[in-house]
């Protein structure tokens, strides 16, 4: 049984100090989560002031709740849809041409829902290239999504998915091996 009076998190590191994390949520309220329709590259901008590394063609859209910058890696021509969140507790690694839609959630923490104490557990995400993250779809602690796959949209994906799948549901299911043009 879980005892939420024991719960400690002062070990988990946040990878930059409170005054870089400050400043960080005083710009994300102002250029990413305000809904004025402010220019990616502005965006993109403060993300790489930030830490963040990111190839070329980035877009992404009012509402995007990037958690730590410094915590993110994306390749090239990505498109982050509104609402998209990334709780980035761990790295969430993205390669290239990378659709994530609207409402999507990549999450990268869970807890020890057997530790009494209900410790915090948090495991990267890695997104390949030409990967399909549709809208609405949550995708869990620890997943790697293969090359070419779709997860479609309302999908809850737990587990890795091997390349050119389509998984799809709650939980997200193989749907099809293989992908084809």
């Amino acid at each position: 049984m879980m005892r939420l009076d024991l719960y400690d998190n002062s070990d988990f590191d946040r990878g930059a100090s409170r005054f870089k994390e400050a400043l960080w949520i005083l710009c994300k309220g102002l250029f990413f989560l305000n809904p004025f329709p402010w220019p990616s590259s502005l965006r993109v901008f403060f993300l790489r002031l930030f830490g963040a590394q990111i190839g070329q063609g980035m877009v992404i859209r009012s509402g995007a709740h990037i958690y730590f910058p410094w915590r993110f890696v994306a390749g090239d021509h990505i498109w982050i849809g509104e609402d998209v969140y990334l709780l980035n507790l761990a790295p969430i690694t993205l390669g290239s041409q990378i659709c994530i839609s609207q409402r999507a959630f990549l999450c990268t923490g869970s807890h020890s829902w057997r530790s009494e104490a209900f410790d915090l557990q948090t495991f990267p995400i890695v997104v390949e290239d030409q990967v399909w993250i549709a809208a609405q779809a949550f995708i869990g602690p620890g997943v790697r999504m293969g090359r070419g796959s779709v997860i479609a949209a309302g999908s809850v994906l737990m587990k890795t998915v091997p390349e050119n799948s389509l998984v799809k549901g709650n939980p997200a299911i193989l749907s099809l091996k293989t992908i084809t043009s």
